[in-house]
This record gives C-alpha cells, structure tokens and sequence, in this order.
C-alpha cells in the first residue's frame, strides 16, 4: 500500500530535525587569512604602469618604483621577486604590455606568491582581462591574491570580487569616455583643416611646423616616382637606391620594396594631405584598421608645396592597384573601333583596372564626335494572301526555353564563362583559343572577335586537349567590376547573357546582350539551398517581341553580315592622363638626377 502525502511529509520532517550534538564532532576550518595580519613568508611580484611615454611621466614611474620598494622592505615576511613595470602603454589591452605577461607567466611558474599594485585601473582598464586574471590567480595551488592599494581590495577576501568588477566596470567605462573625447577632438580638428604633419622624406619643417621641401631628399623621391613611371619594379628602385646609398628619413641607407610603396602611396608628395587613413574601431584592442569609408576622412588640396605632380601622382597610383593583375607596362590604350560591325565598341584590357566606366562612355562616343544622328528606314514586312496573320503574337525568348545550342556567356564579380556552344561557333573553320573582348557601354553589349596572333589584348577563353574544345575561365578580377557598374548588375549575384553570332571578312564575331542578362538567385527552401533563375522586371507582361517586330529585327541582322571589317584604329586618351610625364621624359629624368646625385655616398 503506497504511503500517503501527509506521511512522506511527515518523514522529511523527522530527517529535519538533525542528530545530538553529543553524537556529532565539528572539525574547524583554517581560519582565512587577515591581509593585513598576515605573517605568513609572501614572494612578492610589484606591478607599475605609466599610460604615457612623455618624459614628463618619468617621475610617476619611479615614485612608484620606489613606494612599492619601500612597503615590501617594512614588511618582514615579504620578500620581492621583482618589480614589472610596463611604461608608455594603455590599460585597455594586452598588447605590448610585456611586463605584465612576464608577471603572469612567473605566477604560473610558481615564482610569485602575491602581486601588488597601485589600483584597478593600473592593473587592466579591461574587466575581462581584469576579472579573468583575478579568477585565473585565485585557482592557482596555492592560491595567489592581488592587492590593490588605492580600493583597499585583497582579491582572496571571499567578499572582493563584487567590489572589484564595479570598480573594473568603472575603470573601463573611464578610457570609454576618454577615447570619445578625444576622437572628437580629432573630428574637430581635420574639420578646421588642422592636419598632423609627421616627418615625411623629402620634407622638413620650418619654425611653424609647416612642410617645407628639402631640396636633396627630394632628388631621391624624385627618383622613385620617375623609375616606377618608367616600368621599374618597386624591388628595382629599391635595390638601385641601395647601391646609390640614398639614405631614408631615419638615416638608413637599405632600402626595401614596402619602403618604396610607402613612398610612392603617399599623397603629401603631390601637395595634398589626407587625414584618417586608419581608425581603431575598438577602444580596447587599440587595433587600427585601413578606412575604407568606416569614417568620415579630410583631404586638404594644396597643403604644401609638391615634390611630385598631382598627373603624375595619381597616375602612379592607377599603375600600382594594376601591378596585381601582371601589369607591368606603360599605360594600355583604349581603342576603339571606327568602322563596321562593331563601331563604337572599346577595347577591354584584361589585366588593367584603371579604366572607369566614364572612361569607356567618353571612348565610345568620341568616335561619333561631328556626325548626326540619321534615322533609318523602317523594314516592313508584306504579308501575303493566304499567310497567317500573327499581328498581336509573340516570338517567345529563348531565355524561357532550352538553353541547348544557344550561345551564353555567364558572369561573376571576377569570372566570365563562356559555354561550348559559343566556342564551336567561332571555330567553325579553325581553331580559336584567343579572343578580345570589346564593349559598347551606351547599349549594354559585350562583343568577342578571335584575337591576332600579335595581340596585347587577348584572353584564352578554350583549350583543346584530345582535339576538342574545352571551355576555361576568363579572369576578370580587373574589369568585371567595372563592367558590372556599366551594366548596373549587382556585384554579389550572377549572370547569364545571350550570344548572337555576326560573320565579318575577319571571322566569326559574337554579340552578347547585356541589356537582357537573366541573374541566378539561391534561395534555401525546405532546408536545401536552390538556385533559381530571375528575369528581367520588363518581361513580366509579355513572353517576347512582336511577331512582325522581331522578323524585321532578324532580317537586319542578316544585312549586317556582309559589312566591311572591323578597324580598331582609333586611340582614345584618357584624359587625366594629360600631364603625365611620358615614358621618354621619364627617362631623361632619371638620368639628370643620378647625375645631380654624383654617384654613390652622395647624402
């Protein structure tokens, strides 16, 4: 018979009520130990920090030194291990505080028995750090305590640990404040124009701390600028000022290869200063990271008096973002073709990114500069007694249909892919493994001819391994982006573009139309991550052209067949390109300034 309720309680109740103290013997614990009474030998660790590396700072420093000497030789059962001082450096992280990790790391080794320090804030501005290290001390065998003199705090109390994390809280909350304050004083500053100058080579500064050139500092800035012009690598410039025993700002005479990056990167060399370059978006890591519009940055035009020519500078500039991509030359030309098929349509150079979209619009139209615009005629289309009428019917697009046999290029940020079909088209008659590709920016077309055997601008879009072509990937790191902004795709998704196959006395030419790319989107449903095709917005009404419409646009297309070959023999300039020191001035430039130079151990 199961027990009642009222029973089971009643039996807890009994349980309750304890045994006889006759019955049972208490066995004290040790009593804890009194910080301040304490006799027990103690190995001493003493930790001091200065935030600041001011001079002015110094005296702090060794006052503490002292103080801490002085309270460890009144004690007589302490005994100093050493004193860790780290100077110059903030509380908030543990970066460079190498000091304090030596500290820790002799408490780990059994060497340190108890650490003393001024307060919370000396020890970490951090609570994590601070209450880590706390906790991570106090599970030590035997336990190691801290104590912190100002909060009066002995981190083995049971009682501390509340008291030290508001007081932590308080510390970093205190360099929280500190750090926007100044940030906004910073902010203030760049919005008055109030730039810091730092010792730049090439510069000095004069009595008011404006930058003033040092006329031989400036023939080796010269130097780099005019050598990386002309097609020297920054290994090249490097090794050459190495041997000329040019000497850098801090009066070194080795030269490396960042060093002469940084040089040719900075932009007080063409007058201007730009303010903000990095930021440190963490209070507490003090890690600064490159300012890639994360904040607000000030350029100030004209600062100070230039070593290089603004032309030159930012042309400098577009040559190193380029270096990546195996471009080691002089600025490529644009062409742009001026007659036939492909009027109007600009060279894509596969391994330069400095080309703007603008650039590509205002190459373009400059073929058609002086000529109007002259309508042409309509085509229409008779229909015959006893032919259909399909007047209000549509040709449905291929896009909706098999893409088996249609000739597609596909698109990423940095890829183009183009499919079999496209290859088998314009290898009809031979085989094609290099073609240009040519863009008409104004109607969103991109065109691929086969390429010459002496051409500078060719891609390997095949390769035939057992005789057969292959597709293989374009990489486009360096003009898709651009592409991408013309055609206004969105860099994240990709696409797929219709081809259209044109022949011309130079061959099979195909035609990619843009304006109709279809875009894949991967969506996750049920779980699984699927890729669906989207359609242009514009479609959504109707499933294609026109009958009689698209019958006129296919009989033009077929006119166009028989028109002359394409001559790209126009050179558009770009126009911030004017004023650029050309190659041979560059030249005669480097050669006067070696000159000037004298030769090696020239200051």
């Amino acid at each position: 018979m199961e027990e009642s309720k009222n029973d089971i309680k009643q039996k807890i109740r009994e349980r309750y009520k304890g045994v006889s103290e006759d019955v049972l013997d208490v066995i004290p614990a040790t009593p804890q130990e009194d910080f301040y009474k304490s006799e027990v030998r103690k190995r001493v660790g003493i930790y001091c920090r200065v935030s600041t590396g001011d001079p002015n700072q110094t005296s702090s420093y060794e006052l503490q030194k002292n103080h801490y000497e002085d309270l460890v030789n009144r004690r007589a059962n302490w005994e100093l291990v050493d004193i860790y001082a780290d100077e110059g450096i903030s509380g908030t992280s543990l970066q460079h505080r190498d000091n304090f990790i030596r500290m820790i790391n002799d408490c780990r080794d059994g060497k340190i028995d108890l650490i003393v320090t001024k307060s919370v804030s000396r020890f970490a501005r951090n609570i994590i750090d601070c209450i880590g290290y706390v906790r991570q001390l106090k599970a030590a065998t035997p336990p190691i305590g801290i104590f912190f003199e100002t909060e009066n705090i002995f981190t083995l109390d049971e009682n501390s640990e509340m008291a030290l994390s508001f007081i932590a809280t308080l510390a970093q909350e205190e360099s929280h404040t500190k750090s926007e304050i100044m940030n906004a004083s910073i902010e203030m500053r760049f919005r008055r124009g109030i730039f810091l100058t730092p010792v730049l080579l090439g510069y000095d500064h004069d009595e008011n701390g404006n930058l003033v050139i040092n006329e031989n500092e400036a023939k080796t800035v010269r130097l780099i600028f005019f050598s990386y012009l002309y097609g020297y690598s920054t290994q090249q410039i490097a090794d050459a000022l190495t041997e000329l025993e040019r000497l850098t700002k801090k009066g070194n005479n080795y030269w490396s290869s960042q060093s002469i990056l940084g040089v040719l990167s900075n932009e007080r060399y063409c007058g201007d200063v730009l303010a903000r370059k990095t930021y440190t978006p963490n209070y507490l890591d003090h890690k600064s990271k490159k300012n890639n519009k994360n904040r607000n940055q000030y350029r100030h035009k004209e600062h100070h008096e230039p070593i290089i020519s603004r032309e030159d500078f930012f042309a400098v500039q577009k040559m190193i973002r380029n270096a990546k991509y195996g471009n080691k030359g002089y600025f490529p030309e644009m062409h742009v073709i001026s007659s036939g098929l492909l009027r109007g349509y600009v060279s894509v150079h596969p391994k330069w990114a400095g080309f703007t979209e603008d650039d590509y619009y205002m190459a373009s139209d400059s073929i058609n500069e002086g000529i109007s615009l002259i309508a042409s005629k309509p085509i229409e289309i008779e229909v015959h007694k006893g032919d259909f009428d399909l007047t209000g019917y549509e040709l449905v697009r291929s896009e909706f249909m098999t893409t088996y046999g249609q000739m597609f290029v596909t698109a990423t940020s940095s890829i183009l892919s183009f499919n079999k079909a496209s290859i088998l088209k314009m290898s009809v008659n031979t085989q094609v493994r290099k073609v240009e590709l040519w863009v008409y920016p104004n109607k969103h077309l991109l065109a691929v001819k086969p390429a010459p055997n002496d051409s500078r601008y060719s891609v390997e879009w095949c390769k035939y391994p057992s005789g057969k072509a292959e597709p293989k990937t374009v990489s486009g790191s360096a003009f898709l982006p651009t592409l991408y902004k013309m055609f206004g795709w969105r860099t994240e998704r990709n696409y797929r573009i219709k081809g259209t196959a044109y022949n011309t006395r130079d061959g099979t030419i195909i035609i990619y139309d843009a304006h109709n790319a279809v875009m894949f989107v991967e969506e996750e449903i049920a779980d699984k991550r699927k890729k669906m095709v989207a359609f242009p917005a514009r479609w959504a009404d109707n499933f294609g052209d026109n009958y009689y419409k698209s019958k006129a646009i296919s009989i033009d297309e077929e006119e166009k067949e028989d028109d002359t070959s394409d001559t790209p023999d126009s050179i558009y300039k770009i126009d911030n390109e004017e004023g650029v020191t050309t190659h041979e001035e560059a030249a005669k430039q480097i050669a006067d300034i070696i000159k000037q130079m004298g030769g090696p151990k020239d200051g």
